[in-house]
């Protein structure tokens, strides 16, 4: 069953966890998990201190060469009945300043109210929000 964009919303910024896609200037697809925040039609996310081998990651290169994104969150199950998806399509920037994206984020992981992410922070305006539901 197709989902209007008010309960694909819903579901989406409920979710734990998504993936973000995004592509390099040379056309390459990149696909990551990503924690996150939704604030109407806007979605922001952090670099964070978990462990990387650099905080010039990819998808900041390859949003800075193309800014259409893609995420998408989901739910499976084994009862078939309970899978959905929901996919926000829009286009991302990197942010000079954080603004209130630092404050949603610890909102939603308590994590963040004792680690605040360091950056950088990227900022979704999503321009349609599309998904499906068993039930």
């Amino acid at each position: 069953m197709r989902l209007n964009a008010q309960e694909a919303r819903r579901r989406f910024a409920a979710a734990r966890v998504a993936r973000l896609a995004t592509v390099a200037g040379t056309g390459e697809p990149h696909l990551v998990p990503f924690t996150f925040a939704v604030d109407g039609d806007r979605i922001v996310h952090a670099v964070d201190q978990k462990p990387k081998s650099t905080r010039q990651l990819r998808r900041l290169t390859n949003i800075a060469a193309n800014d259409r994104v893609c995420a998408l969150a989901d739910e499976y199950a084994e009862d078939w009945r309970r899978l959905w998806w929901v996919r926000a399509d829009g286009t991302a920037r990197v942010l000079d300043e954080p603004g209130d994206a630092p404050a949603l984020l610890a909102a939603k992981y308590p994590q963040y109210q004792q680690d605040p992410p360091a950056g950088p922070y990227i900022l979704i305006d999503v321009t349609q929000w599309t998904g499906w539901s068993a039930v």
